[in-house]
């Protein structure tokens, strides 16, 4: 297999506990590139040098085809667009340029294709400062994309293809990629990868006592019991958990009463997202957290609120802050992303993050 890109590999100081980036293989075939610097966490100790352990993002990357209607199309129907564009994501990919926005040491272990719509979720992440030495381009399958409709309010519907993204992984997770995931600070996953894949990567990060969030969001099928065992978070939307419990989910006794049948499941967190609503926290045998929205003047696109927001929180969580600092965190990263549009280009910085809480 021929490399994605002809890049000369620069020596650089590997993250805590992870080892050197190996040398490229020819299959598959992984992109690679010097480790940007980072700038402190919330957390850090400016006399303190030893950098703060990565968070390890596991997931899909995606080119998503924007389009911009007034209206969805009913069943039969042709609308027009009024512009269209194609832009990085994917909520792997996502997640991960939201922690290498907040200048938090990332890596993103995923899959692309041999194509341009690889080259371009690759220059996304690696703008956003991720480190891509895990990122394999196989021959077999396009990168993943979706389509992702746009209505006037900044709410969208979004089709999913998975490429990549589901396919040409091998049966066991290369050990080069696991013993990032050991080095990891925190581990995010999503479902829009195989699920044996989540689940070698969430027993390689139990085993070596790193937290793994598992974000509900991609396929509709239930979570193997398996994988819920070995998540320390879960985080669907409302939608989701209503789809993982069979419960109703409209109003907050039925959000408890469907987080209390995901504790019954094995999962002792579950972080769920509720859009315009903020977003609660619950833990086995505590008080919810309940966390209101940042109100912002405006809505553009809705599409990376909810990876921003998880991604916001795992950072903050990693960097040792308490449940409810990390949870305003999450809320402010996620009220500036629906300012933007896009789900990568509207990841927000660190300091417009903090910058906005002061300003609350």
């Amino acid at each position: 297999m021929k490399a994605l890109f002809n890049l000369q590999r620069t020596p650089t100081p590997s993250p805590q506990n992870l080892p050197s980036p190996p040398k490229p293989t020819s299959s598959p075939s992984h992109l690679s590139f010097s480790l940007p610097t980072f700038s402190p966490s919330l957390s850090s100790n400016p006399q303190d040098p030893t950098p703060p352990k990565p968070l390890v993002v596991v997931g899909s990357a995606n080119a998503d085809i924007y389009v911009e209607v007034d209206r969805l199309p009913r069943e039969g129907e042709t609308v027009s667009a009024r512009t269209g564009q194609t832009l990085a994501g994917g909520k792997g990919a996502n997640q991960a340029a939201c922690g290498g926005r907040l200048s938090h040491p990332t890596y993103f272990v995923g899959q692309i294709g041999e194509d341009a719509h690889g080259r371009l979720v690759a220059d996304a992440l690696r703008g956003g400062g991720v480190r891509l030495d895990r990122l394999s381009a196989v021959a077999g399958a396009p990168t993943g994309h979706a389509v992702v409709m746009l209505q006037p309010d900044g709410e969208n519907s979004i089709i999913i293809v998975g490429g990549a993204n589901m396919c040409c992984w091998p049966d066991e997770v290369s050990e080069e990629d696991l013993e990032v995931v050991r080095g990891a600070g925190i581990v995010l996953l999503q479902r829009e990868i195989p699920d044996a894949v989540n689940v070698q990567v969430a027993q390689a990060a139990r085993s070596a006592g790193v937290p793994v969030i598992l974000d509900a969001g991609g396929m509709e099928g239930p979570i193997p019991v398996e994988l819920l065992q070995l998540v320390d978070i879960l985080s669907p939307n409302e939608t989701e958990l209503a789809r993982l419990t069979g419960f109703q989910t409209e109003t907050f006794e039925q959000i408890s009463q469907a987080a209390a049948k995901c504790h019954q499941m094995g999962v002792k967190q579950v972080l769920v997202k509720l859009g315009e609503k903020g977003s609660v926290l619950f833990v086995e045998g505590e008080e919810p957290i309940r966390q209101p929205i940042i109100p912002t003047s405006k809505v553009l696109d809705t599409t990376g609120a909810g990876d921003t927001f998880t991604a916001a929180f795992a950072v903050a969580f990693v960097e040792g802050k308490p449940r409810k600092e990390c949870l305003r965190f999450a809320a402010a990263a996620a009220a500036l992303c629906v300012q933007l549009k896009g789900a990568i280009p509207s990841m927000p910085e660190r300091k417009a993050v903090l910058e906005l809480l002061q300003s609350q």
